[in-house]
């Protein structure tokens, strides 16, 4: 019997319509346009607006627009699993509210967290669900309102992030593509570098939590830059040593749009031309657990059938990984 992988059906997007410029932020905190390009590589960013719109919005239109292009019912779903740092609340789980706006009622699901890399954390889990072969369609969202929890008072993180959602149609497939295989790394030791303080069940909120700006997004850039870079690069580099993969073999390396700087540090460290990194940076800003899906999205016309694809990621905790992929 062939070995049953799971791939990817479909892909599609939820993009807010506000674009927050650097001309904008230039208003809001000491900064610049040609501060945030030459340090960042972010021209603008999507942010969600509106009274109570939240993560679950943004997916369940992506939901809701994946679905239609794909033809399957939304009864046909067994499965959905949001990757996310910015859940609507703590519980119940933003996949749960995004099964009752999109009408599915057949399916189990659940949240998965893990900073900038929960987008492959998440893939690799549905696979081994599908891979299992009791799942025949499973609904992976990824998405974040990362303008809920970012400083515009801080200059040096509120260039950085904006909002997005995705979501991806996995499928079992006996042909010779899909998820292949992965590394992935956590080092807790980072914790303190990249995070948000209060909001948990060690700093609640309260009016000293809040007083001090604790419910926003922390970060050692620093020092997470350096990490980011290497640790992205190493598991890149020995996911494609162990399936001896070169680069001419690479048709993409899909990097997350953290940081321009980083993209084009992890490139040159794994001998790659620019034009084999995927890279919207520039337009999108840094959408956390969906950057790489909304890559995968915009490259799609451009991506064969076979392509071999590195996903790579590095996010707060620390927890970072790579995962080849054959589209």
């Amino acid at each position: 019997m062939s070995k049953i992988r799971a791939t990817i059906k479909g892909i599609d997007v939820f993009l807010p319509e506000y674009r927050l410029t650097n001309h904008e932020l230039s208003t809001m905190v000491d900064t610049s346009d040609e501060w945030i390009m030459q340090r960042i590589g972010i021209r603008e960013r999507r942010i969600l607006k509106g009274d109570g719109l939240a993560t679950s919005d943004m997916m369940s239109e992506a939901a809701k627009k994946l679905l239609a292009k794909t033809n399957t019912s939304p009864d046909e779903i067994d499965l959905v699993v949001a990757a996310t740092n910015t859940p609507d609340m703590f519980f119940p789980a933003t996949a749960c509210i995004v099964c009752d706006k999109v009408g599915i009622k057949n399916a189990w699901g659940f949240d998965l967290l893990a900073a900038c890399s929960s987008f492959i954390y998440a893939l690799e889990t549905v696979g081994k669900f599908v891979e299992s072969g009791q799942y025949k369609k499973v609904l992976l969202l990824a998405g974040d309102k990362m303008s809920s929890i970012v400083d515009y008072t801080n200059r040096n993180t509120c260039p950085l992030f904006g909002d997005a959602a995705t979501a991806l149609l996995i499928e079992p497939t006996t042909e010779d593509r899909g998820i292949v295989d992965k590394i992935f790394h956590v080092d807790g030791s980072g914790r303190g570098k990249l995070y948000m303080k209060a909001g948990g069940s060690q700093y609640p909120a309260s009016h000293e939590t809040v007083d001090n700006r604790w419910h926003y997004i922390y970060q050692d850039g620093q020092t997470v830059f350096k990490v980011a870079v290497s640790r992205m690069a190493d598991s890149a580099l020995e996911l494609m040593e162990r399936h001896k993969i070169t680069p001419d073999d690479l048709a993409y390396l899909v990097p997350h749009q953290a940081n321009m700087r980083i993209i084009d540090a992890v490139g040159r460290r794994m001998g790659l031309a620019p034009g084999k990194v995927m890279v919207n940076i520039e337009k999108y800003g840094n959408t956390t657990s969906a950057t790489i899906p909304l890559c995968l999205y915009e490259w799609d016309d451009k991506l064969k059938k076979g392509d071999k694809l590195i996903l790579a990621a590095f996010g707060g905790g620390f927890t970072w990984g790579a995962l080849y992929l054959k589209y």
